[in-house]
């Protein structure tokens, strides 16, 4: 009896030995099949990684005209905004996103109006991500105001840019006061809920904001002020400019030319209704005294970008 309870022993250790011996075998095979699927997901995350990276190389980094198609910038302003945006704003690259991808992005859906599903299918990226990068982006651009907008100075007395020297500080008698740069309204299409799309549909049936801009004469902006609804009057649009506790400022004996839209008053030259906005002679050969009395000159300019080659 004593030997056959020791046999039952013996039989239930040995048992006990080839179970934990298959338990190990087992859990080392699904460690090793577990570490071939991590390399295959890697290998086939690395082609997707390339292969939609050969993407934003196409539109942005190959040649200056497809840059400017697609994100609406030149290829030296991009990678300078993009350095920027790094270095001041904060914007970080990701394990699957680097940050010349972000922007692009960024840039290609405030240049053409698209919408996610569209970046979504261009860029192979889902809806969230897009939509996680985009204000990424938004947010380190706004911390790049301070270096994106100008401070407004007056046209130096020695400007020889024919379209600006005839407003710099000289003797003349209309030249007491100093020139600025231009101010101007537009019109930005965006995307509004339901129940808000009425506030901002203008008179031509678009959904936008009506959006103030002052530039100096290189084109770079001073003041920005947006999110005015439909096609409002731009006397009004500028009067809260003027207004707002950080708003537009003028100096005194400095002022900004605008168009017919707005009324002429201090700090804003408007020209006169039914003048022609340019010079129709060569101001070298006339009287530029009896003219700047009789034809004020207003230069409308037409804000198509942001020069951040000197930011």
């Amino acid at each position: 009896m004593a030997r056959f309870s020791l046999s039952l022993c013996r039989n239930a250790k040995r048992t006990k030995r080839i179970v934990d011996v298959l338990t190990i075998w087992l859990q080392l095979c699904n460690v090793v099949s577990s570490l071939f699927n991590l390399l295959a997901s890697e290998a086939s995350l690395s082609s997707y990684r390339l292969k939609f990276r050969n993407y934003v190389r196409q539109i942005v980094h190959d040649n200056d005209e497809s840059c400017i198609s697609m994100v609406r910038i030149y290829r030296q302003a991009f990678f300078k905004l993009c350095k920027m945006l790094e270095s001041i704003g904060g914007l970080k690259s990701t394990q699957n996103m680097l940050i010349d991808e972000q922007v692009a992005i960024f840039l290609h859906i405030i240049s053409h109006h698209v919408k996610n599903r569209v970046i979504r299918n261009n860029f192979r990226r889902s809806g969230e991500t897009t939509s996680r990068r985009f204000h990424n982006v938004l947010n380190a651009m706004m911390r790049l105001q301070d270096h994106l907008f100008r401070k407004p100075e007056p046209i130096p007395a020695n400007s020889s840019d024919h379209r600006w020297m005839w407003f710099k500080v000289d003797n003349h008698p209309i030249t007491f006061i100093r020139k600025y740069s231009a101010l101007d309204g537009t019109h930005i299409r965006i995307n509004m809920s339901i129940k808000d799309k009425l506030r901002f549909q203008t008179r031509k049936g678009d959904i936008a904001t009506n959006m103030l801009g002052v530039c100096i004469p290189n084109m770079q902006f001073v003041y920005i002020l947006p999110s005015w609804e439909r096609s409002v009057v731009d006397g009004q649009v500028l009067h809260d400019a003027i207004t707002r506790k950080h708003g537009l400022k003028v100096r005194h004996g400095c002022y900004y030319l605008v168009d017919i839209g707005y009324i002429n008053c201090e700090g804003f030259l408007a020209p006169f209704r039914g003048q022609r906005k340019e010079m129709s002679f060569d101001p070298m050969e006339s009287d530029l005294g009896d003219y700047f009395h009789i034809n004020p000159i207003v230069e409308e300019d037409c804000i198509t970008a942001i020069d951040l080659t000197n930011a």
